[in-house]
């Protein structure tokens, strides 16, 4: 199942990228080759202004291909716009630059017959604003000095570690005995680490974030010459020798592709080998599909890292998000990330009037409202919707502020510290035949009221796998969900390896709620069924405040490779949820934890099917 049939437990994914599309100039209608307009691919000349041109042209026709003749096209930041974007879950470092920009653009294909876009210095690559019906096929986007570095570990002693980094693909200095790296108009010093397995391409059981240890950032760092440096200091985790040191810098301030206020876009066999930030992001759009677009390393110059955070990005998008038959792998954060935002008010002006502030500074200065969108009300207690209401009209204060006005009057009682979310912007998602590969954290993460389904995909994540969150007090990451089917998945040993954020089960359900109220659960309807855990430990499902939850027809196996770490003892924990049922899964004799946790909620909630090998515990 998923990625064309399970693995070996625990075997290495494959590498394969994804068939290139062939492309039939006598079904593209109106062709127009970029060459056309002074492009020269294989060059290394700067493509940003022939590429402008090509794409005004691209105006005077519907149901237009652009196409780029098979080679290398290169962009720098000379000719490139410089736009001012507030884009979620990324630094606000504006403008953007920005080499490629689709705007306006309506039923435009971008056939790029396998061509490779590679970029100079800090930009945003493909920029796709108020577009309606763009497709972007067969191309790979690269960077020859990428923003993530990566090193071989050549030698692990009790004082010291040296590694060996290419200086031609990470340029690098020691100041001060530190690291910093330099590009194409950029400097930044080493912040951050994760090790990859050499042979595997995982990240190493229990090492998360701290390789090297908490005290890592002591090191001093010692030129030996030819890329290679020796870092003195006794680094209370000893990494191992052979495996590959990610070396994190830098600021996320660049997605690789940002998607704005758009309709109906499709990426087709495209690989994101790299990014500034967040792979794609999809904000404020409808209808985004990703069909064998992979956001992965460059597996031909053989690296371990992808990106710089998530591979896929949806915020605040409506209609169907569709991903089918990706790959996700080597990231800095999670492969696929679909949430809202919500704000927290921070005055009610008068009866139908509020003032709101983004909370997470990471994810401002964006347009939250429009006039007519329906937004809910929130106590970030207990995270319970106490109202609706439609918007009349949004003002704009400053990049973190904004105020709007409603059709009627708020809720009686609505405070400041009470919160708001856009309950228009919320697609309903699917993801099938998918590849999570050994990122950062997790694997997927969903907090959205639309219709949810994800089947038939492979998780190799080093944390949970498939988390379903949402909150108003920490991430602002908003979406209770209201359907949602989990079948047909395979679980790879690997899940849950490292401690990371939420990671209290495989799949882990858990809001952000200070105030439980067992009888009004946040999320509803998650049905997870038929899928294949292979599990070394004891938490598969961990699931708070829930109304609705059937875990049924599942398969787990217990597997050795790795032992257990976390302390939960109970395989299935249940915590402020009502109408569970637990029916027809076939357990291992040796699986272990083979009981079931009921906590801050009633026993009499949860229907255990006999036959299953499973026993209730005490509630708690």
């Amino acid at each position: 199942m998923g990625c064309g049939g399970p693995a070996a437990a625990g075997a290495p994914p494959s590498l394969d990228g994804p068939r290139r599309e062939v492309f039939n100039s006598a079904q593209a209608g109106k062709v127009i080759q970029v060459t056309d307009f002074g492009v020269k691919p294989d060059s290394k000349d700067d493509a940003v202004k022939g590429v402008r041109a090509a794409l005004e042209a691209c105006r005077k026709a519907a149901a237009v291909t652009l196409v780029f003749p098979k080679g290398r096209y290169d962009f720098w930041p000379e000719h490139s716009e410089k736009i001012e974007y507030y884009e979620s879950n990324t630094t606000d470092n504006n403008p953007k630059i920005c080499p490629v920009v689709l705007r306006g653009l309506k039923g435009l294909t971008i056939e790029g017959q396998g061509s490779e876009f590679v970029c100079h210095g800090r930009m945003q690559p493909l920029t796709l604003e108020d577009c309606v019906g763009v497709t972007v096929r067969n191309l790979n986007i690269d960077w020859d000095i990428p923003f993530v570095a990566q090193a071989k570990i050549v030698r692990v002693e009790n004082t010291s570690i040296d590694i060996k980094i290419n200086p031609i693909e990470s340029p690098y200095k020691i100041e001060g005995g530190k690291i910093v790296f330099h590009g194409e108009g950029w400097k930044s010093r080493w912040c951050g680490c994760m090790e990859f397995e050499a042979d595997t391409r995982f990240i190493p059981k229990q090492s998360g974030d701290s390789p090297l240890g908490g005290n890592w950032g002591k090191y001093i760092a010692q030129e030996l010459g030819d890329g290679l440096v020796r870092l003195n200091l006794d680094f209370e985790r000893k990494p191992k020798a052979g495996n590959i040191l990610i070396m994190r810098h830098s600021a996320r301030d660049h997605a690789g592709v940002f998607i704005l206020n758009c309709k109906d876009t499709v990426f087709e066999s495209v690989n994101l080998f790299t990014s500034a930030c967040l792979g794609i992001l999809g904000q404020f759009s409808e209808n985004i599909t990703l069909k064998k677009t992979n956001v992965t390393p460059n597996y031909a110059k053989k690296r371990y890292q992808c990106g710089h955070a998530d591979g896929f990005h949806v915020s605040n998008c409506r209609g169907k998000v569709l991903v089918d038959g990706c790959k996700f792998e080597g990231l800095m954060d999670d492969p696929i990330n679909v949430h809202g935002t919500s704000v927290k008010i921070i005055e009610v002006k008068d009866g139908n009037r509020v003032r709101c502030q983004f909370m997470e500074g990471m994810s401002t200065g964006m347009t939250w409202g429009r006039t007519g969108e329906r937004v809910g009300f929130l106590d970030p207690k207990s995270m319970a919707t106490i109202g609706q209401g439609a918007i009349k009209s949004y003002a704009r204060i400053d990049r973190d502020r904004f105020e709007v006005e409603f059709a009627a009057a708020v809720p009686a009682g609505l405070k400041a510290g009470d919160a708001l979310e856009n309950l228009t912007w919320a697609p309903d998602f699917t993801v099938r035949n998918t590849m999570f590969g050994s990122c950062r954290a997790r694997g997927l993460l969903v907090s959205t009221p639309g219709k949810v389904v994800i089947e038939n995909n492979d998780f190799i994540s080093s944390g949970a796998a498939i988390l379903i969150a949402g909150d108003a007090n920490e991430w602002y990451e908003s979406g209770a969900v209201r359907d949602v089917l989990i079948r047909g998945n395979r679980f790879h040993p690997s899940c849950l390896t490292s401690w990371y954020q939420f990671g209290e089960g495989i799949i882990s359900i858990l809001p952000i709620i200070s105030t439980l109220d067992p009888e009004h659960p946040f999320h509803r309807n998650i049905r997870i069924e038929g899928n294949q855990f292979d599990v070394f430990d004891c938490s598969v499902v961990y699931a708070l405040s829930v109304d609705g939850l059937s875990f049924k027809d599942n398969t787990i196996q217990h597997h050795t490779q790795y032992q257990p770490w976390q302390g939960r003892q109970a395989m299935l924990t249940f915590e402020g949820c009502k109408h569970v049922v637990v029916a027809g899964n076939r357990i291992a004799a040796d699986a272990l934890g083979k009981n079931i946790s009921i906590v801050k909620m009633n026993p009499a909630e949860v229907t255990v099917a006999p036959g299953q090998g499973v026993r209730v515990g005490a509630a708690q």
